[in-house]
């Protein structure tokens, strides 16, 4: 396959993760998905290798290459099927993000059906049966955090299943009938089964394959030609995570960086141990932080693939806070753990390509989840992570007030806001000096202010709330986060019930600055 052919190729199977997202966010009700863009869209090999995501959310999209073969691998697939999970242990993040993951078939001359491949989505759902509107709960155990949905079959042969009767009480609105943004996830991936096929058609199933295979092969090159650009070594850093909400504070995140040739090798066993708190991060969260520190180091739109990360290999240890073992809670592990371990893998890769490395970003998705439950009222649900700021870099200052690294999510629009929920937003606004000082300066947080028109249960998770974002080659730190109630400072981990007339306050912290002003 030539070049152009390649290119035209890698195209087709971007297009058509691209165009599953489209339908997905045009025709969620929720504003997590249609506003927020809290979700992802990619396409796989027949086994499970990653052949294309769209540019949507890094933390979902790593995760899922890294456990897809494994997962795939575990059913017995027929035409018109669609799985359904959310098991953060195998392969998922938290439970809020449910993925559906559907096979493509077509048939060869003999009308036998042949697997070519596989597309799936996954979204996050402000209620997944959680107790705690919002369900991201101050959690010590899993199960305090929603319905743990284990791979299943939720339709069999183009037919609807049962899948429990707790997980239907949260799929179905009624037999049959999907509720809203569980029925966009699946018509997403109805669409994009028939372009998968109708792309694979069009080459034929024999020069598909040749194709992925050349694909993978031009993507691991590109990685090999950026690796052994930096020194071989191994590269150390350590960062504290502020706490767990539980009394286990200033908990190390470390990792030592090996690179020998075109191979880097991501090794976090001498961080914390399992905690009692929710930051525990799935092992396939940490492999999607290391994914994504390494395609930071490519080139811009390299294809992809598995191929890219085919040297790369990620080492954790069991029972620690980056591979918790069951029924360990990770609520805050996909959210909070995983935007540190981008700081410290940045961090210890600064010693070996300084003017390549930005600065600390804000370190944290500011998750803010709210809501009532049925004992005051109607319930409602909503969730929300907050922007703060970018690392002042080599060649420019920080952005302000964006989601960085591990969320690429948008803010939540005030109008959209204040239509769904009994809520008032008075005030958002840059948080301006929060931005650390440097040659390029960092970028500045985020206030947003909110106002409680109804009572209202109120979860936070936030971090760099103690720890502040740090800068680079002489560069000054970010102003760490600060949360207020009526005035009053609370903690950064909390649960609280809130009355009409209250306000909540976030100001969310700045990014590192770069180099000596």
């Amino acid at each position: 396959m030539n070049p152009i052919e390649l290119k035209l190729f890698t195209s087709r199977l971007q297009a058509i993760c691209d165009e599953m997202g489209g339908v997905l966010q045009r025709s969620a009700f929720s504003p997590n998905i249609k506003d927020r863009l809290d979700f992802s869209c990619a396409v796989f090999a027949s086994n499970g290798e990653l052949a294309s995501q769209a540019a949507h959310i890094p933390v979902h999209l790593g995760s899922m290459a890294y456990t897809m073969q494994a997962l795939v691998a575990s059913q017995d697939w027929q035409p018109g099927d669609m799985l359904v999970i959310n098991d953060p242990y195998l392969g998922g993040t938290h439970l809020p993000d449910v993925t559906l993951l559907a096979p493509v078939f077509t048939e060869d001359a003999t009308t036998l059906s042949r697997l070519v491949g596989f597309v799936a989505n996954r979204a996050h759902h402000a209620h997944i049966g959680c107790e705690t509107p919002g369900s991201m709960p101050l959690s010590t155990t899993i199960n305090d955090e929603g319905v743990l949905i284990a791979p299943i079959l939720l339709l069999r042969g183009g037919e609807f299943q049962s899948c429990g009767a707790r997980i239907d009480a949260l799929l179905y609105e009624q037999a049959g009938v999907l509720s809203g943004d569980f029925a966009a996830q699946l018509g997403a991936n109805l669409l994009a089964v028939d372009r998968l096929r109708a792309l694979v058609v069009s080459y034929g199933a024999a020069r598909y394959s040749a194709a992925l295979d050349a694909l993978n092969a031009y993507a691991r090159r590109l990685s090999a030609t950026a690796v052994v650009q930096v020194a071989d070594g191994e590269y150390s850093a350590e960062d504290f995570l502020d706490d767990d909400g539980f009394g286990g504070q200033q908990l190390p995140l470390r990792v030592k960086i090996l690179i020998e040739g075109a191979r880097i090798q991501f090794d976090f066993t001498q961080s914390a141990d399992q905690v009692r708190g929710n930051l525990n991060c799935p092992e396939s969260v940490a492999a999607a932080a290391a994914y994504y520190c390494h395609c930071c180091l490519l080139p811009e739109n390299v294809p992809l693939c598995a191929g890219l990360f085919a040297d790369l290999t990620v080492i954790t240890r069991k029972s620690s806070v980056l591979n918790p073992e069951y029924p360990a809670a990770v609520a805050a592990g996909n959210v909070e753990t995983s935007m540190r371990l981008v700081d410290v893998i940045f961090r210890a890769l600064a010693a070996a390509v300084p003017t390549r490395i930005p600065a600390a970003s804000q370190g944290t998705m500011n998750n803010v989840a709210m809501g009532a439950s049925r004992e005051l009222g109607s319930r409602w649900d909503y969730y929300e992570t907050l922007a703060g700021g970018a690392g002042g870099g080599p060649r420019r200052a920080g952005c302000s007030a964006v989601h960085t690294h591990m969320t690429n999510t948008l803010n939540t629009p005030v109008e959209s806001l204040e239509y769904h929920y009994p809520l008032r937003m008075r005030r958002v606004a840059i948080r301006r000096g929060s931005g650390g000082r440097g040659l390029n300066r960092g970028g500045e947080g985020l206030i947003r202010e909110y106002e409680f028109l109804q009572e209202a249960q109120l979860s936070l998770l936030t971090e760099r709330r103690r720890f502040a974002p740090w800068g680079l080659c002489g560069g000054g730190e970010g102003e760490v986060g600060r949360n207020w109630l009526n005035g009053e400072k609370i903690p950064a981990k909390a649960e609280l019930t809130v009355l009409p007339g209250d306000r909540l306050t976030i100001e969310t912290p700045g990014g590192g600055g770069w180099g000596k002003g």
